[in-house]
Order: C-alpha cells, then sequence, then structure tokens
C-alpha cells in the first residue's frame, strides 16, 4: 500500500557492507523498484552458488535473465539454462535456492499459467507475483 512505510532496523551504520547491499537491495524490491536497476545485486557467498552444478546454472541464469514483473515457466527456464528436457531439475534447483527473493523463484511458474509452489507458501509467491505485476505498470506510466 502507498501508505505502507519501509524502514530498516536501527543499528544499520554497524552493519558490513555486504550485509547494506542486502537491506538496500531489498529495500528498492519492495518500496521503490525504478532504483534496483541502478543497485548491485549483494554479493552472494553461499556454496550452492559456487559450484559447477545444474542448480548452480539455473539460479544464475534465473538471476541474469528474468526481470522484474517478468515470469518464466520451469520448462523455459531448463531451455535458459541449456538443457530444454530438464524442467524437474529446475523445479529441484528453485527448492535449493538459498536467497528467494534475492534470485526470484518466485518467478518461475507452471507452463499453464499457474503459480506453482513456493517454499514460502503459495499466497506469498502470488503476492510476490502481483507486487511486482503492479510495480512494473507504474513504472511505465
Amino acid at each position: 500500500e502507498p501508505s505502507a512505510a519501509c524502514e530498516v532496523c536501527e543499528g544499520a551504520e554497524e552493519m558490513t557492507e555486504p550485509l547494506k547491499q542486502c537491506t538496500a537491495w531489498l529495500h528498492a524490491y519492495f518500496c521503490e523498484p525504478a532504483r534496483m536497476a541502478s543497485l548491485p545485486v549483494p554479493a552472494f557467498h553461499h556454496p550452492l552458488l559456487r559450484r559447477d552444478s545444474f542448480t548452480s546454472q539455473v539460479l544464475w541464469t534465473l538471476l541474469r535473465d528474468v526481470k522484474f514483473g517478468e515470469a518464466v515457466s520451469y520448462k523455459q527456464l531448463a531451455d535458459l539454462a541449456g538443457n530444454s528436457r530438464a524442467a524437474r531439475a529446475v523445479g529441484g534447483a528453485m527448492r535449493s535456492n538459498p536467497i528467494p527473493i534475492i534470485i526470484p523463484c518466485h518467478r518461475v511458474i507452471c507452463s499453464s499459467g499457474q503459480a506453482g509452489n513456493y517454499g514460502g507458501g503459495n499466497l506469498l509467491k502470488e503476492w510476490l507475483l502481483s507486487h511486482e505485476k503492479l510495480q512494473k505498470e507504474k513504472l511505465a506510466y
């Protein structure tokens, strides 16, 4: 809602630089999507994202290629990641995502157009998709 305030927790001046980046990115995601393009994506140090695996390839492809307000099917993401027959493996990669929202697994939906499952719950996935659609429409004006 427009009246909802976005606040950063107290003690922000004591945060490490990666945590400041993450906080700024999440603040922009929820409150000022137009700023997202100018912000660096927070640094990722999770071991899963450093491996040479299909899961890692899928997550990096999702982050790089599926933009704010867009959605892609599991099969389309498998194609983008280089294995058109790996739609089920894409589902496994989404379940393994260590940083949902930043790596936007909520943007991956079923080919039928249904939202599909989400680790944070289906209502949250639908809310995130609606949030992005609404914000993208606002940015278009």
